[in-house]
């Protein structure tokens, strides 16, 4: 009785600590500290579950050390090693993580209950059993498959070691395309109404092994077709969904193994993950159900056929000097550059000369939400510079320079014509300013797969090149003046 109190206040704190921590997140100052509550919670219920199976004989101490050390070793090469420009892919792997991991979970206490004949009589208890059971293994295979696709999409597709570069360094293997015919929707509703067809099955005959593997298998593959019809566009509000479904089949398996920790947590990650996907649909003025069964980006992408002379940095530093306000507009492109120093150092250097200068941050900005604020934070960006796109909008008529690194679709005028994919999908104003400065590789099409004639237009100076290299050039250029 006391072992079980001990437990319960274990989880009891580590569940309060979740709440802490997503309490501090919702504000970018406070977002490390809630963090840090996070990830103190989950060990201080890693180690309560491992004690507590510990206690009851389940598992020797010889596991527990090795999996802490393994575990831990591994989030800590993964930590160290990976990129910021690659935290999206890294974020899409860890939710899919979380539902490999509850799924697995759900899978082995139903194989032990089957070895075991541990199987309820008919009613209540097996009915809630069984279902929960289910409905873990179909969210979490789904969410493994399907956040292993989006890892795929956010990289342009798997590396294998051993093969030739590209010309950025990158070994590609195989991409993924954004594949979506009318059909495919039909596919992924049979195979949805199979898996549940499935769970029903297993309720009527709980010992059958063939339900359950089959449940695997198919639950797999409709993670696989969930994403292929997504378009790079929408990733963040993938991302954010993923990462929703994660917490689901965890709160499922918390009922499995009568967790409650595994619920509370599961819970709020659920929830709180909707409400931002909720929240990123709303940013690009579209529905869930419009970004899950409606292809958009990635798929035909129009020929650019018209040309633009670019710039060099003096005539830009010298557009820049004297100017009074500068609002600078980061998108994925300052991102694989990891141009975010460089950027920090332009601000600094306009701020030396009495420049008004702010961050104008697009919602759906990058791969991933927040992606540009936790780029920009990592430059030591002051948060107050940091301004959303509505109240940047109001500012732009006014502002001298508007410079855009790496940004394409989030600043694209066409949006406003209601057309085209892009059509209704709010933006920043960008072109507004008197002066728009654009930092790209070329006048390629962004990911929606539309031109912008932005980018064409005579107010709009293009800085062809990487996005450092450009803003090294261009912070030297303003020095020598």
């Amino acid at each position: 009785m006391v072992d079980s109190v001990v437990w319960d206040i274990g989880y009891l704190v580590s569940a309060a600590l979740f709440i802490f921590g997503i309490k501090r997140l919702s504000s970018p100052k406070t977002a490390p500290q809630g963090n840090r509550l996070g990830a103190y919670g989950m060990l201080l219920a890693v180690l309560v579950t491992l004690a507590k199976m510990y206690s009851e004989g389940i598992i020797g101490v010889e596991l527990i050390i090795g999996g802490l050390v393994l575990g831990s070793l591994i989030g800590y090469i993964m930590a160290t090693t990976v990129e910021m420009t690659e935290m999206p892919e890294l974020v899409a792997l860890f939710n899919g993580f979380g539902g490999g991991a509850s799924a697995l979970v759900g899978l082995s206490e139903v194989l032990k209950r089957l070895q075991e004949g541990d199987i309820p009589e008919p009613g209540v208890e097996l009915y809630a059993t069984w279902v929960a059971i289910g409905l873990s293994g179909i969210v979490g295979w789904v969410t493994l498959t399907g956040s292993l696709m989006a890892m795929g999409k956010l990289r342009g597709g798997f590396y294998i070691p051993f093969t030739k570069k590209d010309e950025r360094g990158r070994r590609r293997w195989v991409s993924f395309p954004t594949w979506g015919p009318p059909w495919l929707n039909i596919v992924k509703g049979s195979i949805l109404v199979g898996c549940i067809s499935l769970i029903v099955l297993t309720v009527q005959e709980p010992d059958n092994y063939d339900y359950v593997y089959a449940l695997v298998g198919l639950s797999c593959l409709l993670g696989v077709l969930f994403v292929i019809p997504i378009g790079g566009a929408d990733m963040p509000v993938v991302v954010s969904l993923l990462n929703s479904m994660s917490g689901i089949a965890a709160a499922f398996t918390g009922f499995v193994i009568g967790n409650n920790v595994l619920i509370i947590a599961g819970s709020m990650v659920g929830a709180a993950g909707l409400i931002l996907t909720f929240i990123m649909c709303k940013a690009m003025n579209r529905t869930l159900t419009a970004v899950l069964f409606k292809s958009f980006g990635g798929g035909g992408r129009e020929s650019v056929t018209r040309t633009k002379v670019g710039s060099d940095p003096e005539e830009v530093a010298m557009v820049c000097d004297g100017i009074s306000k500068c609002v600078i507009i980061p998108g994925y492109g300052m991102a694989v550059s990891q141009a975010q120093h460089a950027v920090k150092e332009f601000a600094d250097i306009l701020e030396s000369q009495v420049v008004d200068v702010s961050y104008g941050i697009h919602p759906v900005a990058g791969r991933m939400p927040g992606h540009m604020n936790v780029l920009l934070a990592e430059a030591s960006v002051p948060y107050e510079q940091l301004i959303e796109m509505d109240d940047i909008n109001s500012e732009l008529p006014e502002t001298d320079v508007a410079l855009i690194i790496g940004a394409n679709d989030t600043i694209n005028p066409v949006a406003r014509t209601g057309e085209g994919p892009l059509g209704g999908m709010p933006i920043i104003d960008a072109d507004k300013a008197r002066v728009v400065v654009i930092i790209k590789r070329s006048l390629s099409v962004g990911y929606a797969g539309v031109d912008n004639d932005l980018f064409y237009e005579d107010k709009t100076m293009m800085l062809f090149g990487d996005g450092k290299k450009m803003m090294n050039e261009l912070n030297a250029s303003i020095k020598e003046l």
